[in-house]
């Protein structure tokens, strides 16, 4: 099974972000994104953004990960 997880995009260089997952920054490529701006929440695949989300709908993602993984 793969997990696609929402992350916030703190800022980019080129075409690498660095996103806050849960309090932790990762990177993710952004070629398929190109469109996506530093503050907008994204969905992170396999090191790769692959859609943008609504704030609301993110969280709302990440505090279900957090019960699942209790």
């Amino acid at each position: 099974m793969c997990l696609g997880i929402p992350g916030r995009i703190i800022e980019i260089n080129g075409f690498v972000a660095r996103v806050d997952v849960a309090g932790a920054t990762k990177e993710a490529d952004l070629r398929l994104m190109q469109e996506a701006r530093p503050g907008d929440f994204v969905i992170i695949h396999a090191g790769f953004a692959i859609e943008k989300v609504d704030e609301a709908k993110a969280r709302e993602t990440l505090e279900l990960i957090k019960e699942i993984i209790r």
